[in-house]
């Protein structure tokens, strides 16, 4: 199987996490996300003992909500000893309601407004990842405002290409995120951090992209973001004391994805580090990284139920299911593929179909030419794997749907973290 939390009991029929696929659709009925809670924190424990080990004690791993926040998720990360990174309002109020410390938090976005920056400083937020000089001049403002000096990291966009999707592609010089070294910017963009009376500059903040598998990404970045740092300390006597390097590692969604050793690679990329650090006379900085997708990615399976199937002899075959891309729109948006099996055997005569949607669009497709059971029909259910990451947080009331719940499993038991959203709930906001 693709992942070792995906099995089939000896009757054929599709497990996750231990628990019976089509046993859990019955009792909580479909379109659904599942989440197996012991591999979320399977994942959380593997980054930080790989990061003790790389990098010493000071070394954290952020998780990166964007990919899945709900109260529950943050729960577990203050549990596993996590900091999270932030991307909005929304994400640290949700963060502070489930309890999580707002000291570790580390807000970030390209488009911070001043009523964000306002609520982040109300609220205790531990660190602004700052992505451009407006932003910096308005939360120096705003602390003074406060009598306060506010902790920092600068964004800066160390000019490189990590072969990802071009949509996650986030290392470029023109990318819309940060400030790039290569054409001088970055190193204004410090002067003026070092200028500004009610920041503080901790050090600075780098990401490449997103899926990234190429081994050489990491290292190359480093050694970019070493020179810079060697030339700020050089030209400005200013010494990085913390370097955030973003997060990236891919995760497999299908057969044909290879299968990232994240330990291996973080040890790695520290004996790297460490020799740019001697090479250079700079002290080793405190590193984070802010795994997301390969936290939650493969804690994830969403189940759906066969509305209908349609063959079209000599052209195509669809599945259509009760979600779409109103529940994952990855397809949609990037192309992404996805493993699709059907929840119960998956054994005798098979067809390819397009798994389809609901949604009044041509374009709602989950995923192309996948192989299932050929004869598919009505009252079926399937399950798309890895969809623990950008499936929930991505997902829309596109056609006035309502978001599937998300039910975590946890030592063969389950429970609701997140509701159904139920036709009243889409008109709550309604006036």
């Amino acid at each position: 199987m693709l992942t070792s939390n995906i099995a089939r009991d000896k009757n054929g029929s599709l497990l996750f996490a231990g628990q019976k696929v089509s046993a859990l659709a019955d009792r909580y009925a479909t379109p659904l996300y599942l989440m197996d809670e012991a591999r979320i924190r399977e994942n959380c424990r593997m980054y930080k003992s790989a990061f003790r080990a790389a990098f010493g004690d000071a070394a954290l791993p952020l998780y990166a909500g964007k990919a899945c926040a709900f109260k529950q998720m943050y729960r577990i990360m203050a549990e596993e000893g996590m900091g999270v990174d932030a991307v909005s309002r929304g994400e640290i109020y949700t963060a502070l309601a489930a309890g999580f410390p707002a000291s570790r938090i580390w807000f970030h976005g390209d488009g911070k407004t001043d009523e964000d920056i306002r609520f982040a400083l109300e609220h205790g937020v531990g660190f602004f990842v700052v992505d451009g000089e407006e932003e910096l001049c308005a939360l120096n403002a705003e602390a003074a405002r406060r009598g306060i000096r506010q902790k920092i990291l600068l964004r800066v966009t160390p000019g490189i290409d990590p072969h990802t999707y071009e949509a996650v592609n986030t290392g470029r010089v023109d990318v819309k995120f940060g400030v790039p070294i290569g054409t001088g910017q970055a190193l204004e963009f410090v002067k003026a951090a070092l200028g500004a009376k009610h920041v503080e500059l901790c050090g600075l903040h780098c990401h490449v992209g997103s899926m990234v598998f190429d081994e050489s990404v990491f290292e190359d970045t480093a050694d970019l973001m070493f020179a810079f740092m060697r030339r700020l300390r050089d030209e400005l006597g200013y010494v990085t004391g913390t370097l955030d390097l973003g997060g990236g590692y891919g995760v497999r969604y299908v057969e044909a994805d290879k299968q990232a050793d994240i330990p291996g690679r973080i040890a790695a990329l520290a004996c790297h580090m460490r020799a740019l650090a001697e090479e250079t006379g700079l002290p080793m900085p405190e590193i984070l990284m802010e795994p997301g997708r390969s936290i939650v990615a493969d804690a994830g399976l969403t189940v759906y139920t066969v509305s209908a199937v349609k063959r079209i002899p000599g052209f195509k075959n669809h599945v259509i299911v009760d979600g779409g891309m109103t529940d994952n729109p990855r397809y949609c948006l990037y192309g992404s593929r996805y493993t699709v099996l059907p929840a119960e055997t998956d054994a005798g005569e098979t067809a390819v179909f397009d798994l389809a949607g609901r949604c009044c669009e041509s374009g709602d497709i989950l995923q192309p030419a996948v192989t299932l059971p050929a004869g598919m029909k009505r009252g079926d259910r399937v399950a798309v794997c890895t969809t623990g990451a950008y499936n929930y947080a991505m997902a829309s009331n596109y056609n006035r749907l309502g978001r599937p719940p998300v039910v975590m499993l946890r030592d063969g038991e389950s429970y609701v973290a997140v509701k159904r959203e139920e036709p009243d709930t889409l008109c709550a906001l309604d006036v």
